[in-house]
């Protein structure tokens, strides 16, 4: 026991850490998730993809998070440090989920496979960010009672993470399922225009590259959700080893699975195919134009 404070072992106290941080792990994590971070950086920058920015952030708290960890290495009972990385690695995934949502909207009008989701394109998005907005203020909100420092704050803070949590798992199965339900339905019935060939479009293999990261997201709530549950005192709050198995590892695999299958192909293709089709009906329209009227056919424009 520290001189001064509570035994780590005493299972009726509320304490920090019941271990000292490793500081080899937070080290790692800080510079994978910092190699990651900065590489998306780069792959927005080039590809203009504006909208992925929320990974961006999400890769920020989660190697400022690691720094926090790291820092209490030193001193595990210092607050300030435990709050960082407690709240940044809690919310990081939050934005994760929110560029997501993003993608499987974008999928939706390379597809032209509106038709075939449960809830409307420009819905999509709005509906589940706003879940996850809430997700995220209510484990922010239980960070920052954490930060009174006293006995009971942190167990009321610990309680609105759990909460906040709950919020998460419950919008983001249910984007899960309005994911499979497009994609068994486009695949069924096909796009809404016969312009659109699935066969051309790498579609599928974004929504793999989805339901990867949706996966690692929903395992890593879930396992959240328990080590809250079972108490300041748990066994899984009481082993670091299960933080990095069950959180660091599978977000750290969400950013480098986009990374590796970039949302930039999607829109890409999406702006191709638009600009296309406008071509073609620039076209159509002049054809239209230049038909033979009365047996005679038009010289000029509409204005001759």
């Amino acid at each position: 026991m520290a001189e001064g404070h509570p035994d780590v072992n005493d299972t009726s106290r509320f304490v920090l850490y019941r271990y000292t941080p490793s500081l080899p792990a937070a080290i790692v994590f800080i510079v994978l998730f910092a190699l990651t971070t900065f590489y998306h950086i780069f792959q927005i920058g080039k590809k203009r993809t504006w909208y992925f920015i929320p990974l961006i952030v999400g890769g920020i708290f989660e190697f400022v998070g690691y720094i926090g960890r790291a820092q209490s290495h030193f001193d595990q009972w210092k607050l300030g440090p435990f709050i960082m990385q407690s709240l940044l690695l809690l919310v990081a995934p939050a934005l994760f989920a929110a560029s997501i949502y993003i993608i499987l909207g974008r999928i939706i009008l390379l597809t032209d496979g509106e038709k075939h989701s449960l809830i409307r394109q420009k819905w999509l998005t709005k509906i589940f960010v706003a879940g996850d907005v809430l997700s995220f203020l209510v484990q922010s909100g239980g960070g920052g009672i954490q930060a009174s420092k006293t006995e009971s704050g942190m167990k009321v803070g610990e309680k609105l993470i759990v909460i906040g949590l709950f919020i998460q798992l419950a919008f983001f199965g249910f984007f899960v399922i309005v994911a499979a339900l497009f994609h068994t339905r486009l695949q069924k019935y096909g796009p809404a225009s016969t312009t659109v060939h699935l066969e051309a479009l790498p579609w599928k293999r974004h929504l793999m590259a989805l339901y990867v990261s949706s996966g690692l997201i929903l395992v890593r709530s879930i396992f959240r959700v328990i080590e809250y549950l079972m108490g300041n005192a748990g066994y899984l709050l009481r082993h670091e080893v299960f933080l990095y198995v069950f959180d660091s590892v599978l977000m750290l695999f969400v950013m480098l699975v986009f990374n590796y299958i970039h949302p930039s192909e999607i829109t890409k293709l999406y702006h191709e195919r638009i600009a296309g089709e406008k071509s073609v009906h620039s076209r159509d329209v002049s054809d239209i134009e230049l038909q033979p009227k009365n047996g005679r056919e038009v010289q000029g424009g509409p204005w001759s």
